[in-house]
């Protein structure tokens, strides 16, 4: 309960870009032409990939789920955005507030942790297991693994969000932010947090370090079996087939780190607003063109798209 000279928060206020604000119109245009461009190029994969008989394979299984995510991820934060940034300012009930924090971070967010983990598995097998790659990864282990992880994802979250819905939220209603966060979100809780940050670092570890944790050790393999083999031109053909994934990973782990490994204080708070673009736009926008640019078979499927339209 709120104390006597406190009000009880329904709403919460953010600020968005402070000091920005005459290039409101500018901004607006650029993060409208960017989610536009991310919603087309990760629509693109998800149509191509469930069209085109020769991209039903496991890697492109799975990237479809990750170009899902990206667009789940973006969708619930750049609309708001715009909004924030036309009117200078927005306001969310509560409850959407901490919402869009669970969906964006716990479930979109991590969901790529583990589907980018399963595609780094998938390339450990082709690779280093490839006589046996076709019978051990079939279409069921795929549906398991992408079922999964949305479903780990999603039970662990909800543990996170059936605490932070019971905090009382009393005086003061603003974030200078453009969206709900993490941190500048649970800094307006009045109840005593400590029990959600240890929850929230324990997930962290099963949700981030995890995963990265079985990318390492599929590389380490994978590396391995390449520098075995005798061909040149064989390291070469090997290693292109993981190269899109590799520069994924360390685009996606790389903005995460940037973020949430600086350390906080006021001033660092101020550049990680603007740090969170990186995986809140940024990377949604990289990954259809990493595999649109360096994979000659999205680019067949491109092409015969084009020609269908042609003819």
């Amino acid at each position: 309960m709120c104390k006597e000279n406190q009000t009880q928060v329904t709403e919460i206020h953010l600020l968005g870009f402070r000091g920005l604000y005459k290039y409101k119109i500018l901004l607006f245009i650029v993060f409208l032409l960017t989610y536009t461009l991310i919603m087309g190029g990760n629509l693109v994969i998800i149509l191509l990939v469930s069209t085109t008989d020769h991209l039903k394979t496991p890697m492109y299984f799975f990237l479809k789920h990750l170009s899902t995510a990206d667009v789940l991820l973006t969708t619930s934060i750049v609309p708001v955005m715009l909004h924030i940034i036309l009117f200078e300012g927005g306001t969310l009930p509560l409850w959407f507030c901490i919402m869009q924090l669970y969906c964006f971070i716990g479930i979109f967010g991590f969901v790529q942790c583990y589907i980018i983990a399963v595609m780094s598995f998938d390339r450990y097998l082709a690779i280093c297991h490839p006589l046996r790659y076709s019978s051990l990864m079939g279409p069921n282990l795929c549906f398991q693994l992408v079922i999964g992880s949305w479903s780990s994802v999603t039970v662990i979250t909800s543990s996170e969000l059936f605490v932070a819905i019971q905090f009382n939220f009393c005086g003061l209603n603003y974030i200078d932010h453009f969206f709900c966060d993490f941190g500048p979100t649970m800094e307006l809780a009045t109840s005593d947090i400590s029990s959600l940050l240890l929850q929230d670092f324990v997930n962290s570890i099963l949700m981030m370090l995890f995963p990265f944790t079985l990318i390492i050790v599929t590389y380490f393999c994978i590396f391995f079996t390449i520098l075995r083999m005798s061909s040149t031109n064989s390291k070469k053909k090997t290693f292109s087939t993981c190269s899109s994934h590799l520069t994924t990973v360390c685009v996606y782990y790389g903005t995460l780190i940037s973020v949430y490994m600086a350390p906080s204080d006021e001033s660092s708070s101020e550049i990680n607003k603007y740090r969170s673009l990186l995986y809140i736009v940024v990377t949604p926008l990289v990954n259809p063109i990493i595999y649109s640019l360096r994979n000659q078979e999205i680019k067949r499927a491109l092409m015969k798209i084009q020609m269908c339209r042609v003819f």
